[in-house]
């Protein structure tokens, strides 16, 4: 991806986060203040359920400012992970704030059997269905974007799309379950069905939470790039004439579209220092043109003939000057 595509993802991204904030901004006061006056277990639960998705819109916008910082001597390789930093924390909202809430909820309401009323039920009923609309406009409106960036696998690699898309289907839902619970709490007088409409919810918050919680620790410790990008990296390489073999091609991911990648590579006999030191800048160069998420190449270049040599004595080649501290050692940003 291009920086000019990236920004206007970035920008995309931004425009619908902040569709789904204002959303959750007013659906949780409606909801809050709906709860407050019925007394209404999942229509409380829900009203959780939008202040921690809207706090965690707050956490992603943090995100997608940050992590365009510019690359500096403390941060060598960029900002890219603060998006996975912030989809975390994100992640942690809503599990404490909306799942531990809404099974509280559910608990507090089953000890409250017998004493229920239905006063207000009925306006509690409409606010969630004005809610379900709302949420349902931000869900398409994510969905949108996740189809305009190439579907649902490239869409979902940025982790504040993902948090979003996952949020509004989880709101969705939740908002489903907890009408569903005041009508039958209504219909048979027993509370049982809100407390374990609150019960679901919590249940979703919590797996959804986990979920997007497991994605961001894997990509905080370092995973690796998608496999299309090696498997593309690696064809540039097998298609060089100068390189014998790939012996390691290693890659992880800094960013929803930049990574890293590191290769060591065994080249033809008979080149000297300086036809290495060229053939290494030339091959990082294609790398960065031909794969342009990879924002930091690094080629570990050998000789075919010196490294089977010292394959077949036990020992290890003597470095030669490239291996010392030429490109084809040390690797450039962006190939260059």
């Amino acid at each position: 991806m291009t920086e000019t595509q990236t920004t206007s993802a970035d920008r995309r991204t931004r425009v619908t986060v902040l569709v789904a904030l204002a959303a959750n901004l007013v659906i949780a006061a409606a909801k809050a203040v709906g709860g407050l006056l019925t007394g209404s277990p999942a229509l409380l639960s829900e009203a959780a359920h939008s202040v921690a998705d809207s706090l965690n819109e707050v956490f992603l916008l943090a995100a997608l400012r940050r992590s365009r910082r510019p690359a500096d001597s403390r941060h060598p390789f960029g900002y890219g992970k603060e998006r996975f930093f912030w989809s975390l924390l994100a992640a942690v909202g809503i599990f404490v704030m909306g799942g531990c809430f809404s099974v509280l909820q559910g608990f507090e309401a089953l000890g409250q059997d017998g004493g229920e009323t239905h006063a207000g039920y009925t306006a509690g009923i409409a606010v969630l269905v004005v809610a379900l609309l709302a949420e349902g406009t931000s869900l398409l409106r994510a969905l949108h974007q996740v189809r305009g960036q190439g579907g649902l696998a490239e869409g979902a690699r940025d982790p504040a799309l993902r948090t979003v898309v996952a949020e509004d289907g989880t709101a969705v839902v939740g908002v489903t379950l907890a009408i569903a619970g005041m009508v039958l709490h209504m219909v048979t007088g027993r509370i049982v069905w809100e407390a374990s409409a609150s019960f679901g919810i919590g249940g979703l918050l919590m797996y959804v939470a986990y979920r997007l919680g497991r994605d961001a620790r894997e990509q905080l410790i370092g995973r690796a790039a998608d496999p299309e990008l090696s498997r593309r990296v690696r064809s540039l390489l097998d298609a060089q004439p100068e390189i014998d073999s790939v012996e390691s091609l290693l890659t992880m991911e800094l960013g929803p579209d930049s990574a890293l990648v590191a290769a060591r590579v065994d080249l033809v006999p008979g080149l000297d220092s300086e036809e290495v030191e060229v053939v290494a800048v030339r091959i990082k160069g294609s790398i960065s043109r031909v794969v342009p998420e990879a924002e930091q190449v690094f080629l570990d270049v050998t000789d075919a003939r010196l490294a089977r040599s010292a394959a077949g004595a036990g020992g290890r080649p003597a470095p030669d000057r490239a291996d010392a501290g030429g490109p084809a050692a040390t690797g450039e940003r962006g190939g260059a």
